[in-house]
């Protein structure tokens, strides 16, 4: 082990992984609102030249930099910072539930080993392994005066959740909104590793397309439906949601690849009027989130969803983010997987049948060779989708830590 990586390692202590950890859980930074976490992680990083770059008002990334001979090549360590929910009881019950659970709310607390609070394992605790790891290198390459060859810049991206807009006027506040700005504004490095849950290191991730399925019908009134022509479209609706559903369970068999069992899944339905209840609507909606294993083509999908729905439904395509993967053999994947071995003490062995997908498509996408790396759901009983987000262990923290403190060190060390 260098004297740099054990200066650095030293700094990362649980102490400090569980303060950064409670305090990124305690700003609230919904998809489009990540401004004020934005800035408080800008002032974090005065080691390393820490700024906010804004969006707009309301959303904005954090980015800094440990800057270097640059004889050698720029890494880049990656963490979204927008929560999927909002933890706003008129925003989200009763959707997440009949009310909101104290792990859904944006305020941390510690119970021994574990963080919760809303987003504190997915993407939160991920961020504040990131920033302490960048802390813990500018301080261990400033006290030792080494020179890195490469810069390591530390990015926390506004918009990562696959969400379109909480109200407000700019519609494309998610899917990645942030990691395109970053790069499109000069944030760019030779490679780059996302902190994202995984207990593995992905070279490849699954892209996604949203469709929108409208089931037309007439409207009319309940006392007229024995006197004028009838289709209701909630019921031809309800029959077509059925056939999706058979259909989606099959999609994973029929696309699978070495790494990727892409999933789908029914996420809204809209139609008619709540208040109005006497009256059918004369379309409904339906809209589904059809993940891409690297390879396929939303048109692809497309046109599997027409040729299953006929003359029942129109079909339009309305977000996509590519299927992405980077070369297994690029630094950024073997120097990460070594990293990964040394501080778990295991052989590293990739896990199948993954279906999620992260800002690592708008690296890859972008031309940044990219590694995604991070850490398991904690081990709680009776743990659910929503507990899994909102739960960090601050063990697992302190082991991805030294993950991408191992790839920044032996960056620094790297000739072009």
């Amino acid at each position: 082990m260098s004297e740099l990586l054990a200066e650095v390692l030293r700094r990362i202590t649980p102490e400090r992984l569980r303060a950064a950890a409670v305090a990124v859980t305690s700003i609230p930074s919904p998809t489009g609102r990540e401004a004020p976490l934005a800035e408080w992680l800008a002032a974090q990083m005065s080691e390393m030249s820490g700024q906010v770059q804004r969006i707009d008002d309301d959303q904005a990334n954090a980015v800094g930099r440990v800057r270097s001979t640059r004889t050698g090549r720029d890494l880049m360590l990656y963490a979204p910072i927008d929560t999927l929910t909002t933890g706003d009881v008129a925003e989200d019950v009763p959707w997440i539930g009949p009310e909101l659970r104290p792990d859904m709310r944006p305020e941390a607390t510690v119970d021994g080993d574990y963080v919760q609070g809303l987003g504190a394992g997915n993407p939160k605790g991920h961020a504040a392994c990131v920033l302490v790891v960048g802390q813990a290198y500018a301080e261990a390459v400033s006290s030792s005066h080494a020179e890195p060859k490469g810069d390591l810049v530390l990015a926390f991206g506004a918009g990562g959740m696959p969400t379109n807009a909480i109200g407000g006027d700019r519609a494309n506040t998610g899917h990645g909104v942030g990691a395109s700005f970053l790069l499109e504004r000069g944030w760019y490095t030779d490679h780059a590793i996302i902190a994202k849950p995984g207990d593995f290191v992905a070279h490849d991730e699954v892209g996604l397309c949203w469709f929108e399925l409208t089931v037309k019908g007439i409207h009319t009134y309940a006392g007229s439906r024995h006197r004028l022509p009838y289709g209701n479209p909630i019921v031809t609706a309800a029959e077509v949601i059925t056939r999706l559903e058979r259909w989606l369970e099959d999609f994973p068999a029929r696309h699978r690849t070495a790494t990727a069992a892409p999933q789908g899944i029914i996420g809204s339905i809209a139609g008619g009027w709540e208040r109005m209840l006497a009256v059918t609507p004369a379309a409904v909606r339906i809209r589904l989130d059809i993940r891409l294993a690297p390879g396929m083509t939303p048109l692809g999908v497309r046109r599997e969803l027409e040729a299953l729905l006929g003359t029942d439904a129109d079909c339009e395509l309305v977000a996509h983010i590519p299927p992405t993967t980077t070369d297994p053999g690029n630094w950024v994947i073997t120097e990460t997987i070594r990293a990964w071995e040394a501080a778990s003490g295991r052989e590293h062995t990739p896990i199948p049948d993954n279906s999620g997908a992260t800002d690592a498509n708008i690296l890859r996408a972008r031309g940044i060779p990219t590694a995604r790396v991070g850490m398991p759901k904690a081990p709680l009983p009776g743990i659910d989708f929503a507990l899994g987000m909102n739960t960090v262990q601050v063990t697992e923290m302190r082991r991805l830590s030294e993950v991408l403190a191992r790839v920044a060190v032996a960056n620094s060390e790297e000739e072009r």
